[in-house]
């Protein structure tokens, strides 16, 4: 589950908004003290942290949905999530980091919420924390693996994340191949999809779909994030004082937060990130060491590559950005979400005009496009416009191959296959240069939002 995403949405928005509507909405904060008695606590850095827990509570979730969604097991009262976000001390960035929840984590002595007895510290799951000492044990757990204090707590759960969703009007989704889980009764086709709130959480907790498990379901999370981001600041919900008191109110009932994250708060970071986009956004997953590494009594866990991983926590108390810094593309160059290489073009002439099949297949070949070098006569030679045809499927090509063929139209074809056809119109002019922007991730894994949202 990963509930977690919408509080960073609403902390963009909180700073448009007039003080009265944030003030009001307050009052649907369940109000917990993470941090009491806490002692020996990490040293204060620069910028802001937060914890943000999405558990597995499903007490509000109708029997339709249950069933639907496949939500109908026993929750385990613990941390199906964890992410650590670091917010700059100038507003301008928030570094993201997933810990997973399978974790290997030595827990500190504490008093056990379920029977009362101290209990000595003893190696664990990271989710075991929640379930035997709550979210104050959970900050410990990780201020103590991670050396970074952490500032506010925030945690949510399965229906506010669907309903916010649905409020914002849906996510959409970019996927290369098919996806399907029979766990969360996650199926999607490779291309382009719109979910809804339901959908968005079949696929955030989707774990089942390949041997990456929680590492391809923390990739997952992070490219719903990104899009969650976008699809908030591009609709207008953060600066629209209706809209975001609908949203807000929604995601808020069911949210727990430490009793320093209030108005005040949120209407500062609000403010401060009022530019805030995608690209504002890095991601980054814990380094892994040995991602099964046994432990006795507890089971497989995941094990932190410790230097890496101190080497990351260390730029979060410094405040550094992690994700690499991108060369600059040039300007006649335009972006686009698949690299020509990887897209096959057969090309047709659809006027009478000789030669002109050739030209176009030539300009493909020579921006990188896969073209088969062998142009063909179209059926039709009274185009008025160059079209593209292309199989639904993949339509993240057929989009990466149409800004190269600026005014062409794109018709879908079930059954084409994977072969883009390009039949030349009259109003051919040139092929426009075009190239996929290459992941840099760094030595942390980091990209930035703009490279996990759809082109």
């Amino acid at each position: 589950m990963r509930v977690v995403t919408g509080i960073s949405v609403l902390v963009l928005g909180a700073g448009g908004i007039g003080h009265a509507v944030v003030t009001s909405l307050e009052t649907g904060i369940d109000r917990i003290d993470p941090f009491k008695d806490m002692k020996n606590r990490p040293r204060a850095g620069y910028g802001t942290n937060l914890l943000l827990v999405g558990t597995d509570g499903r007490d509000r979730i109708t029997r339709e949905e249950k069933k639907k969604y496949r939500l109908g097991g026993v929750p385990c009262n613990c941390t199906d999530t964890v992410m650590l976000v670091h917010l700059s001390a100038d507003k301008e960035r928030a570094s993201i980091v997933s810990l997973p929840r399978d974790s290997y984590a030595m827990i500190p002595e504490h008093k056990d919420r379920s029977t009362g007895r101290i209990r000595a510290a003893h190696p664990v799951k990271l989710n075991a924390a929640y379930a035997e000492g709550g979210p104050g044990l959970t900050v410990r757990t990780i201020e103590h693996m991670t050396g970074i204090k952490i500032d506010h707590y925030l945690e949510v759960d399965f229906t506010s994340f669907m309903k916010t969703v649905d409020t914002l009007g849906g996510v959409q989704i970019c996927t290369a191949r098919p996806l399907k889980d029979s766990y969360t009764g996650l199926v999607l086709p490779a291309g382009t999809h719109d979910l809804d709130g339901g959908q968005a959480l079949q696929y955030v907790r989707s774990r089942h779909i390949d041997g990456a498990a929680d590492l391809g379901r923390m990739q997952r999370q992070q490219k719903f994030l990104a899009s969650l981001i976008k699809q908030a600041t591009r609709s207008g919900v953060l600066l629209n004082p209706v809209k975001f008191r609908d949203v807000a109110s929604t995601m808020l009932r069911s949210v727990r937060a430490d009793k320093g994250f209030g108005t005040e708060q949120m209407l500062e970071l609000g403010r401060a990130m009022r530019g805030f986009s995608p690209a504002s956004s890095e991601f980054a997953s814990v380094p892994m060491g040995n991602v099964a590494y046994p432990v006795k009594g507890v089971g497989i866990t995941v094990r932190w590559d410790e230097r890496k991983s101190k080497k990351l926590f260390q730029a979060l108390r410094d405040d550094r950005p992690l994700a690499p810094v991108r060369p600059e593309q040039p300007k006649d160059v335009k972006k686009v979400g698949v690299a020509p290489r990887q897209i096959r073009v057969q090309v047709y002439n659809g006027t009478s005009k000789d030669g002109l099949g050739k030209a176009v297949d030539d300009a493909l070949h020579a921006t990188g496009f896969n073209t088969t070098r062998a142009p063909l006569n179209g059926e039709s030679q009274d185009l008025k416009h160059t079209l593209i045809t292309y199989d639904p499927r993949w339509d993240l090509s057929a989009k990466s191959l149409a800004v190269a063929l600026p005014g062409a139209e794109l018709r879908a074809v079930r059954g084409q296959g994977p072969t883009m056809k390009v039949t030349a119109g009259p109003d051919f002019e040139k092929v426009q240069r075009v190239r996929a922007e290459e992941t840099n991730r760094g030595e942390f894994g980091t990209v930035t939002g703009d490279q996990e949202v759809c082109p």
